[in-house]
């Protein structure tokens, strides 16, 4: 395994745990009453190697679980998380 491979995953790891949290502070600033975190960033998040995390937050916390697109992308971008990982140390890297 290659060291860029070794920081790719490390990264991936990172914006996981990122997702998960961002979930979690959105819901429970959305219990609060407060200021939320944007579904823009939520997605971005997401689709920049979070999406596991993203969608594992979002059904721990049943948090955005009724809104269609989220129920749609987020296992969307779980599916492209762990596909761009593993093309990218497995073809490029």
């Amino acid at each position: 395994m290659s060291i860029g491979c070794i920081i790719l995953l490390c990264a991936a790891g990172v914006m996981t745990v990122a997702g998960f949290l961002s979930m979690y502070i959105d819901k429970q600033k959305a219990i609060k009453h407060k200021w939320r975190v944007p579904e823009a960033a939520l997605f971005a998040i997401a689709y920049l190697l979070g999406g596991v995390g993203s969608t594992l937050g979002m059904y721990v916390f049943r948090h955005k679980t009724k809104h269609w697109y989220f129920q749609v992308f987020m296992p969307l971008a779980a599916i492209w998380s762990i596909g761009v990982t593993f093309a990218l140390c497995y073809f490029v890297l």
